[in-house]
Order: structure tokens, then sequence, then C-alpha cells
């Protein structure tokens, strides 16, 4: 059998150019080859600059940065109309299966459903039978493909997650920027009023308050598996969008049948969640067992109606590639209509007579797993004659297993590549949300670009080519959504406690994490200006390097073993192999660039972008370094400047709450252990050569040119320690950072009690330090007492890591108050959400 040609997007069956092609065609010719393919990498590069991939940066080699095609898919308003109905109905359909699979069960009682279909479906969660009467879908989508006779079919269903849209959004959004001169000669429907449609329907969703009416400013949440997952990037957008939380299974805990996120200032409850995470991995207590991803009693919680959870945990049912087969039946039984949007032709192989079908004409048919939709089909026609009876001996040993496909070619659409515009294979997906009242589809969508050899069954590559959808009208009236809710005015909070606990610990990790970072350029750098003289070491540089080194092993730099030796080698061996993607400054990189994408929906886009850009400016330098050490040199600025940004940026964008505040308590609690570290280290030597120890300790806190306008050319012990460890207005010193560390605890929300625990731990500190400096300041023997100081010093150092082990305890570890027999409690620091 010789398969139909494909058909084409942009031209009509005799040849001559679909009308609604010409303005865009017309726009795009005045640009040129030269001037189209410029566009396409500007494209290519904003999405690059957005970060927007398909999973997680710093994971390089599994990384796959999001392309758009720069020509749209043009749909017609008629046909959008035509298809919206077709879906609308689907969706009604979907949902009255829904609801008798989780309720009565005629279908499956009478035959008309086959029992296979659902029982050993992995989408089928017996524990949401016992759930409360809902809707069960809120959000649907179906990818369509245009056959060769012109009409759109289903290709397949999704009621699991829908995802695409976070992506469709950024592609219009990127695409207006970069070619806005093919918008204005079309009239292309907006996509802003969908997501405020659905947003307004997930609000709505809300469980009533306890006097039955609806909840005033209801909670709305995004549960999200995590950064790792390969949508990451379309969570955090959607959050955005929706103007929801975005939160992690280890976010949210049930109390009293009711589910909460946990944060800083204690339990908020949750009224509304956004699932984007697999049905089965909500609940390890009623479903998968083994989910290290989801919330124990989520499904009680449901179940007692407090919570509604968008869309239902067992949706994902009706995605088997084998309902397709019976939905045109069951719409006339379950709606009493005609399936106005048909599937692609389906056969299930549980059914003698299909079976048949296939085996006598294996040309037409694909094969697929019954019940999965995410594995690609395969092509009996074109397999092997031994691999082709495998397969079908596996059908008959378990037929109910199996479904069929037809192979419907999909139509062609314009695609730009480096030859110029050709026709290439589409498959278009389409969302629509519940309202409350009706099904109501985007203007738009997302359409996929296939490779001749790929299949249109299954899941996405995650690297394929996408394309923005236009659905263009002949009009320009107002789109009008449905009534907004009533919301009384909301109550005024500047507070600091409503951050999650998981993201100030993530914050507070990439503070650290960056002063880590810029720590370990700057002892780089300076041991690097003392190898790399070219010339004999002089007796004091070798004094310096010995500190040096202590304080780039003590920082995790380079090993110990190198730090020790006398051999100028060695050391200049190890900060090379440190500077490598493999080495320690290459872990930290790493470790950077992952909490940066952890915390992304706490930044905005420019303090994103600055982020990441210096980030990666700095690792492309320390990548390019050869075996010299001017390299090495080189590449540690990159790092500086990226540290540098990153200050600026908290300084100037991030609003005063909790995320600025854990944001610089980590990179305060990170300097002030270095700094008394190292001038522990720097001023380890005898009293009589202590000089050269104070020069090094001037430069490792970039104090040295403050020093010089303060006193000139004399230097003596106690002005040094005063600048670098008690002036409290040097921002390199450790007095400035114990008292903005006392500031910043003492500004957090909490229980008084912690919080001055917290906080008068760091004054006291700070009062140490004072102290220290006073002594040598009143010392006979200046030189003598500040020698002393190294044995004083990391008993400051130990102190401040106590302090972030408090810290820790208290604001992201959240355990329970400590309870003591015969006292209230009230006083106990270790207080929190547990």
């Amino acid at each position: 059998m010789t398969r139909p040609a494909a058909l084409d997007e942009m031209v009509d069956g005799r040849g001559g150019l679909r009308p609604h092609w010409r303005g865009l065609l017309g726009a795009l010719t005045a640009f040129g080859d030269e001037g189209l393919q410029a566009r396409a990498r500007r494209l290519d590069r904003a999405f690059e600059e957005e970060g927007v991939t398909s999973v997680l940066p710093g994971a390089q080699a599994d990384m796959h940065a999001w392309r758009c095609d720069p020509i749209p898919l043009l749909i017609p308003q008629d046909e959008f109309t035509a298809l919206e109905a077709g879906l609308a109905q689907r969706a009604r359909l979907l949902e009255a299966i829904l609801q008798d699979i989780y309720g009565k069960q005629t279908l499956l009682a009478d035959g008309t459903l086959p029992p296979a279909l659902v029982f050993p479906n992995p989408g089928f969660l017996r524990p949401c039978c016992g759930l409360p009467p809902r809707h069960l879908l809120q959000l649907y989508a179906a990818d369509l493909v245009r056959g060769p006779d012109g009409a759109w079919r289903v290709l397949a269903d999704r009621t699991a997650a829908a995802g695409g849209l976070g992506y469709a959004r950024e592609n219009r959004r990127l695409l207006g920027r970069v070619l806005p001169e093919a918008f204005r000669t079309m009239q292309v429907r907006l996509l802003r009023p969908f997501f405020d449609v659905w947003q307004d329907a997930l609000q709505r969703l809300a469980p009533p308050d306890p006097s039955g009416r609806p909840k005033a400013n209801p909670a709305v949440a995004l549960l999200t598996p995590g950064t790792a997952n390969p949508q990451w990037f379309e969570h955090m957008y959607l959050s955005r969008e929706l103007s929801c939380a975005l939160v992690e299974g280890g976010d949210l805990t049930v109390r009293g049948g009711a589910v909460f996120l946990k944060t800083l200032k204690g339990l908020q409850q949750v009224d509304v969640l956004l699932r984007r995470m697999d049905g089965r991995m909500i609940d390890p207590l009623e479903l998968e067992a083994g989910s290290l991803i989801g919330v124990p009693g989520l499904i009680d919680a449901a179940r007692g109606g407090t919570v509604r959870i968008a869309n239902d945990p067992g949706s994902g049912v009706v995605e088997a590639p084998a309902l397709a087969a019976f939905l045109p039946a069951l719409c006339l039984r379950l709606l009493g209509e005609r399936l106005l949007t048909d599937s692609v032709p389906t056969l299930w192989l549980g059914e003698e007579r299909a079976r048949v079908m296939v085996q006598q004409d294996p040309a037409r048919w694909l094969v697929r797993p019954a019940l999965d939709g995410t594995v690609h089909a395969l092509a009996p026609a074109v397999m092997e004659p031994s691999a082709r009876q495998a397969l079908m001996a596996r059908v008959a040993a378990r037929p109910w297993e199996w479904a069929a496909s037809a192979a419907v070619p999909p139509s062609v659409a314009p695609c730009l590549t480096a030859g110029g515009l050709e026709p290439k294979p589409v498959v278009l997906r389409l969302f629509l949300v519940w309202d409350g009242a009706g099904w109501r589809a985007m203007p738009g969508g997302l359409a996929r670009v296939m490779e001749p050899s790929g299949s249109t069954a299954g899941r996405p590559s995650q690297a394929a080519i996408s394309k923005d959808v236009w659905v263009l009208t002949e009009d320009r009236s107002d789109i009008v959504g449905p009534a907004a809710l009533i919301v009384p005015p909301v109550r005024l909070r500047r507070a600091t406690g409503d951050l999650p606990s998981r993201v100030a610990d993530n914050l507070f990790w990439l503070g650290r994490y960056v002063e880590r970072l810029e720590r370990a350029a700057r002892l780089v750098r300076a041991a690097v200006a003392r190898l790399g003289r070219g010339t004999a070491v002089m007796p004091h540089e070798v004094t310096e390097l010995q500190a040096l080194g202590r304080c780039l092993a003590e920082a995790g730099v380079i090993p110990p073993e190198a730090a020790g030796t006398a051999a100028t080698t060695t050391m200049a061996e190890a900060l090379l192999s440190a500077g490598r993607d493999a080495g320690s400054i290459g872990v930290m990189f790493a470790q950077v660039a992952r909490l940066t994408e952890s915390v992304r929906d706490r930044l905005t886009g420019d303090m994103y972008a600055t982020f990441t850009q210096t980030l990666r400016a700095a690792r492309a330098d320390a990548a390019a370094v050869d075996r010299s050490l001017d390299g090495l040199s080189h590449a540690m600025v990159g790092i500086m400047r990226f540290s540098a940004a990153v200050a600026g940026v908290a300084a100037e964008n991030m609003v005063r709450g909790g995320g600025w505040m854990f944001l610089d308590l980590g990179r305060r609690i990170e300097r002030g252990q270095a700094v008394a570290c190292e001038v522990a280290f720097a001023l380890d030597q005898p009293p009589q050569r202590i000089d050269g120890g104070l020069r090094l300790v001037l430069e490792l806190c970039d104090s040295a040119i403050t020093y010089r306008s303060r006193y000139l050319n004399v230097l003596q012990p106690a002005p040094v320690l005063d600048l670098v460890l008690a002036d409290q207005g040097n921002p390199r010193g450790l007095a400035f950072q114990l008292a903005q560390t006392h500031a910043l605890l003492d500004e957090l929300n909490g229980e008084s009690g912690a919080r001055a625990l917290l906080a008068g731990a760091a004054a006291g500190l700070l009062a140490e330090v004072e102290a220290l400096v006073a002594g040598v300041l009143a010392a006979a023997d200046q030189a003598e007492a500040a020698a002393a100081l190294p044995q004083r010093l990391p008993a400051i150092a130990a102190g401040i890591a106590a302090l972030s082990d408090r810290i820790t305890r208290r604001y992201f570890a959240l355990l329970p108050a400590v309870q003591t027999l015969g006292l209230s409690g009230d006083s106990g620091e270790l207080r929190g959400a547990a």
C-alpha cells in the first residue's frame, strides 16, 4: 500500500498559496535569506539568554536549549473555532468517562469499556475512587495531525499534566521581540486572556470556607517534582504567570486533614494544588510507597475536601492509546452526540478482528502498548522479518496489552533551515481549560517539528524544534473572559516569614557558595602572583605561599598535601587542576548553577540573566585555561566579576525581605569564617616577621588602599587588625560580617526568644573580636600580641560555624519545639513547622 502524500499547510489543493499565509510570507520576503537567518540566530540566542531549557542547567551533558522556528504555524479563525468545539466536546467526553471509572463504573460492568484498559492501567489510581464529587479535569490538551484529506485528527489526549503551555507562552513572547514586523502584518489573537481565565478558574476551585461561602484570596500552589525535572522551566514560568507559589513535596505537610506550606513564619494552608508531577508519586502513603517527592497524607486531605488537586491524580487513565478505539461509541452513549473531532484510526488488539486487520496490512499500522502513551510506536512494515514476527508473537501472547494506530503522514509546514525554507511535518498541540461553566481553548498552541524518520506517537523529544501557533482573526473585538472573582481588600504585609523554608535554605547556600567561589578566586590569584613571576621565589614569599597554601587547603581548593610542600611546582599543578571542570572550582561552579536554578522563581528576568550570563562567562574563561598560570589568573578575574554582579544585582533589585536577607546572611557567614581563618594563617609566624603577615592580611581582605589612605606607609599590627577585624565600616572585614549578621537575624520574623538567641550569638562574637583588637592595641609589644591571635581566631571561626548550624536548625530543618517535662517549652529555640 502506498502512503498518501502529506498535505502542505501553506498550499491549497490547486497548488496556490492559502490566503492566510500571504501576509506573513510577504513580511518574511522583505528580510531576504540572510536577514531571516540572522533573526533565527537572534531567536536562538534569546532563548539561551533567558535560560529556556528542557533540563536542569548545569547538567551540561543532558541540557537541551529550547528552540523555536521563526516561521509560525498559521490557523484561520474559522478552522480554530471548529477545532475548539471538537476538543471541548472531547474534553467533556473524557470527563464523563473519568466520572464513571472513579464512580459507578457502569461502563465496565456492561462491557462498553473493557476492564483490561482500566484496572492494569498505570494511570488508574484506586485510592481516587473514594474522593468526593468534583470535576476531574481542569486542563486538557490534545496532540493533532492533519492528514492528507485536510482533516485534523487527535493523535493523543493529554489529561494528566498537559505540558507545553509555558513554552508556548515563551515562544510567543520572544518571537514578538525578535520578529515584530511579522506581527504588524497579521491579526494574531493574544494568549494572555487564556492565562487570566486559567488563573480565575484555579481560584474558583478552592474549597469553601467553614460557612460555605467562597474563600477570599485562596492559596494556590504549583506542585513540581523539583529542578531536576525536564519541565522545570515551564513549572517556574507558569507559577509566575498564574501568580501561585512554586512548591515541592518537601515544602508541604498535612496537619489535621489539611495541606500546609512550611514557611519561616509557620504553616500556611494551601487550598488548590496545580499538579505537575506523576499522579502516582504525589502521596507515598496511599500510592507509590517509594516516592520521595510526594506529600504523605495528600490523598486523605483531598478525600476530606480541604484541598483541590488539578488535574485529579487519577486523570491519566484516559490517556491510554487504546481508548481512542472506543471513543465514538462512548460519545454516543454518554453525551448522545457524534464525535466531532475523530482520533487517528485506532484498533485495540484485544479484539480478534483488529489483529487480523493489522496482520493483513502491516504497512498501514503502527503498533504500540495499549496503556502507555509515552512509548514510541513500532512500524511493522519497516522492521526486519524476524523482528516483525517476534513483535506479532508478543502481540498474540498478550493481545490486550497492544493497540494499533493508522500511520497517518502529518501535514507539512514551512520551516527555516540552513538552506532556506523547507516543508517539514508538524504535530499541533492545543490547550483547553475548564472555567467552571465550559471549556475555553487557548487561541494558539505549540507545534512540534518532526524529522522525516521521527515517530508522531509517544512523548515528544526534548530536543525537538517547536513552532509558535498563530490563530488569525478578521476582527478586533475585545475578548471577554468570565467575571472576575470578588475579593475583599487584602491586608498589607511586609513580613519576611512567608518565604518557604526550602527557598530560604537554597538562598542561604547560594550566598555561601558565591562567596566561597569568590574566596577561591582571590586566593588563587594571590598565589599565582607569587608563583608566576619567572624568578626565584624570595624567602618572604615562601612564607606567604605557605600561608596561602594553608588558606587554599582550608577553603577546599587544593589538597592539604599540596599546601604543605615546599615545591612551588607542586602547588602550581594543584592550582591548575583546581581550575578544571572536574576540579574544586568546577564543583563550586556547578553548585552555584544548581542553586541559582533552584531559586529561579524568586529572581526577576534581569536578575536571572545577570546571574547566569556572568557565571557562564566565568566558566568559559576557566574552561579555556591552558597550562599557564597567567591564564588561570585571568580566569579568576571573571569569577570576581560574577561575584560583584551578584552582589550588585541583589543590592539593587531584591526587596529587603526574606529572600534578600537569607542570600546576604549566607554571604556574611561565609565571608566571616573566611576572614577569621585567613588572618589566623597569615599571622601564624614569629613576632619579628609579623610585617609580612600584616601585608598579606591587607591583601587578602582587599584593604591595602584604605590602610594607606589612613596611615600612609606606617605598618603596625593594631591599625591593620582594627581595619580588617574590628572596623564595622569595612565590608571586607570581620566586624562588618558579624554586625550585618546580627542585624539580619534581629530583623527576621520569628519567636522573640529564638530570634534573640541567634542575634545575641552574633553580637557575642562581635564583642569577642573587638576585645581581641583592643588587647593588641593595649599590649606593650603589639607584634607579640598579634602573633598570639592564631591561637584565638579559630575559636571565632568555629563560633561562626556553630551559628550557621543554629540558623539551619531554626529556619531550615524545621524541627519541632523542644519539649521539657515540667516546662511549657515556650522558650525552646528549635521551633518551627515540622
